[in-house]
């Protein structure tokens, strides 16, 4: 995968080329930035230059032409012995408590998902694994995996590198025994962790790794990505861009028919009207669909109803430039509105978080979003 591949962030792009240009290359990196700006593709593509793979002016940091062609070859499918990822997994049912779950009890569903496009969510990861209401961890067992692996000779006598995508899901155990791997890494070996909240990692192994911030995708980026690679009209491609606030995934998410948005907005007007007519059946009722939802969909779909109240709040104000809304979401916006005020858009907002860190706590679902609604019955009327 070349760097041209990714979109935008030139600037990091840069930066990585230059360490490798200057043999200042740090042992290990931890790409952060918020989602859908091309961390996990910025990696692959680094990856893919540091075990050989040629530029796009034809320059490899490997010199004989026969390993720069077998490097190119196996890549093309990610299958390169000298490249390894981790990323969270689950435990399908059926599977023994003794088994310590791997990154490579999934590798044939991860190779497929990498192969598809560098560019994807946690959500797409979990419906690849067919993970239901499981969240995905990086458990002990990995640790010990990736210790055997990186203690193998280099297949091309160069570089190892180790992707860890999204380091944060890593439990305590495995934690303190990647730690041990930092603090004497394996000769000539890269690790790459990519990372959306770098708080949530333990401190020894924040101050072990060179931290490489990565910002939103720009609008004109996106919008000339949209038109290159999807053939979008210009004005059309636009309008996706400035939707997607810097989030190339928000962006496909925009250009799909049946886009889980939709549906989520009609769970937040549902849950809104219910509400003003304080219709107490009708909110058990939706309370008990959205509790089948699967955990990871429950906090997307809270995380939602965060940025809905923050639209509707700016709305009032009457700047377009301040609200980034689908049509959809704009019409039923003109005449809600006015419901979400100074009075109770900091409540809503904090009651909202809350939610979605009980999902994320394993809480149970049907008495969250039964007590959400409730309460968004008092916090409407708020003036």
């Amino acid at each position: 995968m070349k760097f041209s591949e990714v979109i935008g962030q030139e600037e990091a792009k840069h930066r990585l080329l230059q360490m490798v240009a200057e043999e200042r290359l740090p042992h290990a990196m931890m790409f952060c930035g918020p989602m859908g700006c091309g961390k996990m593709a910025m990696a692959m593509a680094f990856a893919s230059y540091l075990l050989g793979e040629s530029d796009e002016n034809g320059h490899s940091i490997l010199t004989d032409d026969m390993k720069i062609r077998n490097s190119e070859a196996m890549l093309k499918h990610w299958e390169h012995p000298d490249l390894y990822f981790s990323y969270p997994v689950i435990r399908p049912s059926g599977t023994s408590s003794e088994h310590k779950m791997v990154s490579d009890d999934f590798a044939k569903e991860w190779r497929e998902l990498i192969t598809e496009s560098a560019y994807f969510s946690m959500d797409e990861w979990l419906d690849k694994m067919d993970a239901a209401n499981q969240q995905a961890i990086i458990g002990a067992g990995e640790s010990d995996e990736l210790l055997r692996k990186l203690s193998l000779k280099s297949y091309q006598g160069g570089y190892k590198v180790c992707i860890v995508w999204l380091p944060e899901r890593m439990n305590q155990e495995c934690a303190n025994k990647l730690l041990k791997l930092l603090e004497e890494p394996p000769q000539q070996t890269v690790f790459i962790m990519v990372c959306e909240e770098p708080d949530q990692i333990i401190d020894t192994i924040r101050s072990r790794v060179q931290r490489i911030d990565m910002r939103r995708l720009s609008m004109e980026a996106i919008r000339q990505a949209l038109m290159d690679r999807r053939g979008l009209e210009e004005e059309v491609a636009r309008r996706i861009a400035r939707l997607a606030d810097g989030n190339w995934l928000k962006a496909l998410a925009a250009l799909e028919a049946g886009s889980e948005n939709r549906q989520f907005l009609d769970m937040f007007i549902m849950l809104m009207r219910l509400a003003y007519q304080r219709d107490i059946k009708s909110l058990k009722k939706w309370s008990e669909v959205v509790a089948a939802y699967g955990r990871e969909k429950q906090r997307r779909m809270l995380a939602y109803f965060s940025s809905m109240v923050r639209e509707n709040f700016m709305y009032n104000f009457k700047l377009p430039e301040l609200n980034y809304m689908t049509m959809e979401e704009e019409n039923f916006s003109k005449n809600f509105a006015r419901f979400i005020n100074e009075a109770n858009v900091v409540e809503i907002s904090e009651l909202l978080q809350k939610s979605r860190r009980d999902i994320g706590q394993n809480a149970n679902a049907k008495i969250v979003f039964f007590d959400l609604a409730l309460q968004i019955i008092v916090l409407l009327i708020k003036k």
